[in-house]
């Protein structure tokens, strides 16, 4: 090698200066887009062939999927980023050498040293020029080393001595330089992994404990409930030393044996019992299945507060200690959840649910709650206890009894995961269709619930996602609609949104009010005069400059219904009974806005929901997914209450509407419907939405893009406007988890967590 380089680097981005607790200097790369400029102190460098070096040591995360951005001229194109096949995890410093090729003289370069965040030391790096020779030899070796077997080596040497006839040196260079970089690319990583590292640390639970425990006013004891059957050893233990390993100490562990036939199980249980005196145990004489067993349990707690846990599975050690705090901070709490994820065998944690507060509506559909979740132990006791016969869903039955008499802020959210969920043959944790009768149990646990509440609902299992629908009655006499729909021109999108409604919509009550905001064309003036024959469709005037909240608003003056439904006039039904649906949930005391899945033409998702604060005030859910898209933790295909949705399509009782005085019409064209619902969600309703309401949304296709000076101006104004009317409830949409990002893609990880209190 000749013409060395030595390299500093300068942070550009999400890049930091670390002190190691040694003292040396290192990196801290505080997102995924963590940015370096490399510096040689020279001039620019000639293309060619290079080895970048150096020396790495990884002390949390990992440096994956590091790149190169060179500056060719004054400019740096994406086509022209170098991937290195780097791949260096947390352990021992790290030696490295790899090659990569600058197709013309490079002026500057970005390096980019991972996608996630890491913390590391990169010492002696440098860029070193080679030859033509020289850089095939160093291919050809790394490929060979690659190769599995010696036919896949020969059919390397093969290909190369081909090409090198048909092409000469350079078709080998480029085909062996490609091959190069792909072959020896990075792994697949879990971004969950990396996360934990840096936000869910372990050690630092215990490093605090004392500062933690000082900080209570009050240590009440928590009661661990766990009914077992034929544990394995290996997990039972492993469940009983994390609730040993807690940092809060004011704690009994209640365990209910429901007559294992396997007596590993009570020598475990006595071994532990005289080990901790603060774990007691009784063997049941008969097996009276995981119910009666766990009422057993119940009988043994003393505590105020009583959290569940399954045999084998594992507590975080911060479990108890922040579920105590949660309570002091929340005295009108009655219960609790957190977030989890599951545990394999070999203890590597995986598939985390970043949980949404609580979600009545989500919460008929799945058992969202789940683990872990934690009582005031009277709470349970009033309930009666666990339900014998629900087997399986005996936590989702009795989280509904308790729920259904407790008001949303007696329900609390702890938004860290506390619960490790075990992944073994058998388990629901693997699939739910490993137990088949627990979502036999799950369905009438809650139609029981629905049968309790008396409105006459019915529960139906969902295709596909092993979840259910609740089918909300509609009265006998359906109420009447008012189907607003503003329009300028554009007669083939009114005419085929008008059609699709009369065609497809099997609900008959209704009235569309087409409100004309100044149409100029003839041919728009003849389709109102023709469309208007059919008695249920009125036009009305609204010759003012385009302001969509004060037309939907003059929509709503003219309208006759008690129910108004807000239509785009680029939408196009699907499905026949959508408007049952979203009528049905509109009728609903505590509902608010109802919304409805919107595909794209070509069937992607244009609109799943609106999760307030995602790119800076408001973006919709799995854009661009595929229809039938399950989305996280299957909630693209469940009902479930949201802070806002889309009023392209909504539905919303009269009475709501006027309640909180229609759409604002200070905002003309964007955010109208997003503060609408949050005015809503602010007045103590449920904002709602369903995916079993299906339309196409041919997306603005009437008004164009905010290209002109003038129309950025005002969407600028609008999010200033949002964001001064709302503010920090910008940050904290409660049906999207701290944990997940407002700047990337939805229900991706944040990086970091925002701040929860």
């Amino acid at each position: 090698m000749h013409n060395r380089h030595p390299i500093e680097l300068t942070p550009l981005h999400q890049i930091s200066v670390l002190t190691s607790k040694d003292g040396a200097a290192g990196w801290r790369a505080s997102g995924n887009d963590p940015q370096f400029l490399l510096n040689w102190g020279g001039q620019p460098i000639s293309g060619g062939w290079y080895v970048l070096s150096g020396t790495a040591e990884v002390l949390r995360g990992r440096l994956h999927a590091p790149v190169l951005y060179p500056t060719y001229g004054h400019e740096t194109h994406e086509h022209d980023r170098i991937d290195l096949p780097l791949e260096i995890t947390r352990g021992k410093r790290h030696s490295f050498s790899t090659l990569v090729r600058f197709n013309e003289t490079v002026s500057s370069v970005r390096f980019d040293p991972s996608i996630a965040p890491t913390d590391f030391h990169l010492e002696d790096l440098s860029l070193s020029r080679v030859g033509r020779f020289r850089a095939l030899q160093e291919m050809l070796s790394t490929l060979t080393k690659r190769r599995r077997g010696a036919v896949a080596r020969i059919y390397l040497l093969g290909r190369t001595v081909f090409d090198l006839i048909t092409g000469g040196a350079s078709k080998v260079a480029a085909r062996l330089y490609s091959d190069y970089r792909n072959r020896v690319a990075p792994s697949v990583y879990s971004d969950y992994e990396i996360w934990q590292d840096f936000y869910d640390c372990r050690d630092d639970a215990w490093h605090g404990a004392e500062a933690h425990l000082a900080a209570l006013q009050h240590r009440p004891l928590v009661s661990v409930l766990v009914p077992t059957y034929n544990t394995t050893e290996k997990w039972l233990r492993r469940c009983i030393e994390s609730v040993r390993e807690q940092v809060y100490p004011n704690w009994e562990l209640c365990i209910a044996d429901d007559a294992s036939t396997d007596p590993r199980v009570a020598e475990v249980l006595s071994e532990y019992a005289s080990l901790d005196q603060r774990i007691r145990f009784q063997v049941r004489q008969t097996n009276g299945h995981i119910s009666e067993a766990s009422n057993t349990a119940l009988q043994m707690a003393k505590g105020e507060f009583a959290a569940l846990l399954d045999h084998d599975d594992e507590l975080h050690p911060m479990a108890l200690f922040e579920s105590v705090r949660a309570f002091e901070v929340n005295p009108e709490w009655e219960m609790l959840y957190t977030d989890e994820d599951k545990i394999d065998t070999a203890g590597v944690r995986s598939d985390p649910y970043f949980k949404s507060d609580w979600n009545p509506d989500l919460f008929l559909s799945q058992n969202c709650i789940c683990h872990l979740t934690v009582y005031r132990s009277q709470q349970i006791r009033n309930a009666g206890g666990f339900r014998k016969g629900y087997e399986g869903a005996q936590d989702w039955d009795l989280a509904l009894r308790v729920t259904e008499k407790l008001a949303v802020k007696q329900i609390g959210h702890v938004p860290k995961v506390l619960y490790h969920w075990r992944m073994i043959p058998g388990s629901t944790a693997t699939a739910a269709s490993e137990k088949s009768y627990a979502h036999m149990a799950g369905l009438r646990s809650v139609q029981d619930h629905l049968d309790r509440m008396g409105h006459g609902a019915k529960v139906r299992e969902t295709e596909g996602s092993g979840y259910f629908q609740i089918e909300h009655p509609l009265p006998a006499k359906l109420p009447l609609v008012s189907l607003l729909i503003p329009t300028r021109d554009r007669i083939d999108l009114l005419k085929q949104c008008i059609d699709s409604i009369i065609e497809r919509t099997e609900y008959d009550n209704y009235e569309v009010i087409v409100i004309d905001n100044d149409s100029q064309e003839q041919s728009s003036k003849d389709y109102f005069a023709a469309v208007q024959k059919d008695p249920r469709v009125r036009v009305i005037a609204y010759p003012h400059p385009f302001n969509y909240s004060a037309i939907n608003n003059a929509g709503a003056q003219a309208a006759r219904g008690t129910v108004l439904g807000l239509l785009n006039n680029d939408i196009e039904v699907i499905s026949p009974r959508w408007l049952h649906e979203m009528v049905a949930h509109a009728l609903r005391p505590q509902t608010g806005v109802v919304g409805a899945m919107l595909y794209y033409p070509n069937d992607t998702i244009q609109h799943a929901g609106v999760i307030v604060g995602v790119g800076g005030v408001a973006g919709h859910c799995y854009v661009g997914m595929p229809r039938g898209w399950l989305g996280d933790k299957s909630r693209a295909r469940l009902a479930q209450n949201l802070s806002a949705v889309t009023a392209a399509c909504v539905v919303v009782r009269r009475e709501v509407f006027d309640q909180v005085g229609g759409l604002d019409e200070g905002l003309q064209v964007a955010f109208n419907d997003v503060d609408f619902c949050l005015r809503v969600r602010d007045a103590g309703y449920l904002n709602v939405w369903t995916p079993f309401a299906e339309l196409y949304h041919h997306e603005s296709a009437s008004r164009g893009y905010e290209t002109t000076p003038e129309k950025v101006a005002r969407f600028n104004g609008e999010i200033d406007f949002m964001k001064s009317r709302w503010g920090q409830n910008l940050d904290h949409d409660p049906y999207y988890n701290v944990n997940l990002s407002l700047n990337s893609t939805p229900f991706s990880l944040a990086y970091p967590p925002r701040v929860w209190q």
